[in-house]
């Protein structure tokens, strides 16, 4: 059965978003260098500062090092929402049911207003004149569905009906937004969106799952929206009346929470999943902002609450004058789904599964975050550094999984695998003597004058070495009296078969037991 044509949709992009917004509100002047940092990568940089170098997911200690006057800021995703809102007001006023992607990216569906206008171009035309008034840093673009929107946007094009396909094509693979696919598709020689699109259909749905088959039609130019995509009965809508009405988006927030993790409940009760939701606040006075919220993947009750707060943020800080700005307190919140899909469609594994008990854990982990907040549940990270404890980051749940030091780059000293299972905080003193007798002592050089022979851990009976190795020296940040370490570690085996961590700490001369190996 053939698929049916994407729709024909204009993207309006605004350029380096975050750098924009922060300018505006620090008055930064326009040449200076600017980079905004998210968990110490950079997310967006200013033209000054790519000229110097300095590009997306770049580490901080790199790009001031590529660019030492650079100018170092922390993400505000509440402050791009709300200075963004006036923009998307503007495009509303050329075209109804505007969805915002992100904050600086949106996109309307192009049929209508071409009706109106009499072409494509006159809709830009009629868009770029409203958006002026807000900004001029601006590109719009008009393709067949959002994914080639949002690239012929990044490049100020129109693309002709039907040739989509073959304007993708040429694209880097990294266009897609799926850095482990990207990564594998690049080690398996695959560096465009038209070599991934000519792969068979059936083929990349066997080996990569429900991620590849999406990435897979979006880099053939297919509507990204998933195939099972569709517009819900209306028993899914959830009204939020709020008595008495609030004025502050925190307390909206937290009002709401509760409704919100009912709203994503009562769709996965039905096997579904939420891509994109319309939301409507009201005012005690009439007045209302409509926003339409997509998502790459599925929306959790914590984005769903996210992006509640970043339509307020922009809509409740409106002066008075402004279009549309509220003159009162908000007391009806109302959300719509408006695209959904089966639960586990968008599941992330690439390696298959019908994602459904990740579905639930996720619900689950959302509902106690949403309860006790939003550092409440944590995740690992594999981190870079010579220690197991250096080597593990934990993130709360729901933010992107990156890591603060590179685990690929090299790390002299670092522990070979495999980690230890149980790390010791803080490290247990402990003894290690030879087989005389005699403590063993590490020398400043690294080495051990005596062989490992019984050790005894503080509050524990003595056991004998059956094996060891190591040593594995470790002297760095010695220009910090307070970040130094200076130490070797072993690993000892004892005689019931057990696996231990140990290290001596040279400015102590101590013995201390790090980890064990279960």
């Amino acid at each position: 059965m053939s698929l049916p044509a994407p729709p024909r949709m204009a993207a309006v992009w605004c350029p380096d978003w975050p750098v924009t917004t922060l300018r505006i509100d620090s008055a930064f002047p326009a040449e200076a260098p600017l980079a905004v940092f998210t968990a110490n990568r950079v997310v967006a940089c200013s033209h000054s500062a790519r000229q110097q170098g300095i590009h997306r997911g770049l580490r901080r200690r790199e790009a001031q090092g590529r660019c030492p006057e650079l100018i170092v800021l922390a993400r505000n995703e509440s402050a791009e929402a709300r200075a963004f809102e006036p923009i998307v007001g503007a495009i509303e006023s050329i075209a109804p049911g505007v969805e915002v992607n992100r904050p600086g990216l949106a996109a309307i569906g192009i049929q209508g207003p071409t009706r109106y206008f009499g072409s494509e171009t006159a809709v830009l035309h009629a868009l770029s004149r409203v958006i002026a008034t807000h900004t001029n840093d601006v590109l719009i673009g008009v393709a067949d569905g959002p994914f080639a929107a949002e690239q012929a946007a990044r490049q100020g094009n129109i693309i002709p009906k039907g040739t989509s396909p073959d304007f993708l094509a040429a694209l880097p693979i990294e266009t897609l937004d799926e850095p482990e696919l990207i990564d594998l598709l690049k080690r398996l020689g695959i560096r465009t969106l038209g070599a991934f699109a000519r792969l068979p259909a059936a083929d990349v749905s066997a080996r990569f799952g429900a991620v590849g088959t999406w990435a897979h039609r979006q880099a053939g130019g297919i509507d990204s929206r998933p195939i099972a995509a569709r517009r819900p009965p209306i028993e899914f809508e959830v009204s939020i009346e709020l008595d008495p009405g609030l004025d502050r988006v925190d307390a909206i927030a937290f009002s709401a929470r509760g409704a919100v993790e009912q709203f994503v409940t009562d769709l996965a009760d039905h096997g579904l999943a939420c891509t994109c939701f319309e939301l409507i606040a009201q005012t005690d006075r009439g007045e209302e902002t409509v926003r339409r919220w997509r998502h790459a993947g599925v929306l959790s009750a914590v984005d769903v609450t996210d992006r509640i707060r970043w339509q307020l943020e922009g809509w409740l800080n409106r002066r008075a004058g402004e279009p549309n700005a509220p003159s009162g307190p908000v007391n009806l919140l109302r959300l719509t789904p408006i695209d959904t899909v089966p639960t586990g469609v968008h599941q992330r594994a690439l390696w298959g599964g019908d994602g459904a008990v990740d579905e639930r854990a996720h619900r689950a982990l959302a509902r106690v975050q949403t309860l006790l907040g939003h550092g409440s549940v944590q995740t690992p990270v594999v981190n870079g550094g010579r220690s197991p404890t250096q080597r593990t980051k934990l993130v709360p749940w729901g933010d992107e999984r990156t890591p603060t030091r590179s685990p690929e780059q090299p790390w002299p000293g670092r522990l070979p695998a495999p980690a230890p299972s149980v790390l010791i905080d803080p490290p247990r003193p402990m003894s290690v003597f030879d087989d005389a007798g005699r403590p063993v002592i590490v020398t400043d050089r690294g080495s051990l004058p005596g062989t490992p022979y019984r050790f005894i851990i503080e509050g524990s009976k003595p056991a004998f070495v059956t094996a060891w190795a190591g040593p594995w020296p470790v002297d760095e940040r010695w220009w910090d009296a307070k970040a130094r370490q200076h130490l070797v570690r072993l690993q000892l085996v004892d005689a019931a078969g057990r696996a231990y961590l140990v290290c001596f700490v040279l400015d102590r001369q101590h013995w201390f037991l790090e980890g064990v190996y279960d």
